[in-house]
């Protein structure tokens, strides 16, 4: 039998774990899903499992070289980001993988930015909003100020995509798309780490800075391989995007997060926008790609459960709800419409949260309601990544790109602006595949890898 020659892509999210193996015309041949029990930090607060997840990636990968159907050429990784792995230089994990949602000590984080030029002058640096935790350089520097015991046992603090190529390779690398996200560590001004790294003497932790299409060899029971060194999920997604299309656009990725991504916009992030969770992400070439984020995802589900229970209907009764514009009219016509201008787009939650479900006859209505409050916030965020760029097209995967009414407002929201429904099988996997096309494939990257439905 003849065998086929496969990438293995580990995509690390934080609720679902999958592995998936991938054919040379990036068709997914095998598919495998798991979610992993969370522990605990010292502090009693929820974590992942670092050892967990260790153990199911060895056994995982150990699964895949037993399978008859499949040759393994290579294997990469793509995953979550703002969140370290602490090696000592035994190679052993000497901390757990702290959750980036941890608060933040207030004390902490006022001592960091006064030594280090101020909120606004930093956060412009290194084009990071003030996020605590969320940025990641912070949980390193909590850890020398709160255990400088432990700190100085740290032979390499790898980010978890990074992390993940260690586990097979035991060659610690650093990656720019990890680097460059949200992260306080990179000077994305003068294209280097941030001076502060050096003054603390954090920067010695950090291994090697390493391109995206790096190959390392490692062997496994005396057979050769090669990996990726893993990159952050979000920069992963957009390079099927990046390989499809040239002109300007914009790929709006949703799910628990909706972030707007502008490759196109090359303008320096502004204190206006850094105060509504605008951020740079960089892309695997080390380009900065401009972004807002909204917790669009998030609401959409708190706000899904509350109507389910106030209708009495199944909590996935809204995947049943159809695009009704006589609703939308209705909507727009009441005086406690969504339509008015909203002033920020980092809110904890749109006007829904609040409005009384007593007002609405039906489910569909209320439904229609939340939508048209989460697109308010949606359209101004985009709008703040917008600016004065060419941009034709905007790209819609993930959740929302499967909601037509989310859909229908959002292109009316856009009218000189093409919208589409993009469906990209695994974005952030099928991008961890192809920067390491020329080191495993024999064929040319397939011309279809998006497929696009428009929305009038």
């Amino acid at each position: 039998m003849t065998k086929t020659p496969t990438i293995a892509i580990f995509d690390i999210g934080k609720t679902n774990k999958k592995l998936l193996l991938f054919d040379e015309q990036y068709n997914v041949v095998f598919e495998q899903s798991i979610q992993l029990p969370e522990t605990t930090d010292e502090d009693g607060f929820p974590c992942e499992d670092i050892a967990l997840l260790t153990q199911w990636v060895k056994d995982s990968f150990n699964a895949v070289l037993q399978m008859p159907a499949f040759t393994l050429k290579a294997v990469n990784f793509s995953g979550y980001g703002a969140s370290f792995v602490y090696i000592n230089k035994e190679g052993n994990i000497i901390a757990p993988l702290y959750n980036y949602l941890k608060s933040y000590p207030p004390l902490l984080l006022e001592k960091f930015y006064t030594t280090h030029g101020g909120e606004s002058l930093f956060a412009k640096q290194t084009a990071s909003p003030v996020l605590g935790s969320l940025n990641s350089g912070m949980q390193v520097y909590r850890l020398k100020l709160e255990q400088p015991a432990l700190f100085a046992q740290v032979a390499f603090a790898l980010h978890l995509p990074q992390y993940l190529s260690y586990i097979l390779t035991s060659k610690p690398a650093t990656d720019i798309t990890s680097i460059g996200c949200h992260t306080n560590l990179w000077n994305f001004q003068n294209k280097c780490y941030h001076e502060w790294l050096a003054k603390e003497k954090i920067l010695p932790v950090f291994a090697p800075i390493m391109p995206a299409t790096t190959a390392v060899p490692f062997t496994n029971n005396d057979n050769e391989y090669i990996a990726g060194i893993g990159l952050h999920d979000s920069s992963a997604a957009l390079i099927p995007y990046l390989a499809s299309f040239s002109e300007p656009f914009i790929l709006l990725s949703t799910g628990t997060w909706s972030i707007s991504f502008n490759p196109f916009n090359h303008e320096a992030l502004s204190d206006v926008e850094l105060h509504q969770d605008c951020l740079c992400y960089m892309s695997y070439m080390g380009n900065p790609i401009k972004a807002s984020r909204l917790f669009a995802g998030h609401e959409h589900e708190e706000q899904v459960k509350r109507l389910a229970a106030h209708f009495n209907k199944p909590y996935n009764y809204f995947t049943t709800v159809v695009c009704d514009k006589q609703i939308l009219s209705r909507l727009q016509q009441k005086k406690n419409t969504v339509m008015q201008s909203a002033g920020s787009a980092q809110v904890a939650s749109s006007a829904f949260a609040k409005r009384d479900l007593q007002l609405f006859n039906t489910y569909e209505a209320a439904y229609h309601q939340l939508i048209a409050d989460i697109m308010l916030l949606q359209v101004h965020a985009i709008k703040l990544v917008l600016a004065s760029t060419k941009v034709k097209r905007i790209f819609v995967d993930g959740g929302f790109s499967k909601n037509p009414i989310y859909m229908h407002l959002l292109a009316k929201a856009f009218p000189r602006i093409t919208v589409y429904a993009a469906t990209v099988a695994q974005a952030s996997a099928l991008g961890a595949a192809m920067v390491l096309h020329e080191h495993w494939n024999t064929k040319a990257l397939p011309n279809n890898l998006v497929q696009l439905q428009q929305y009038p």
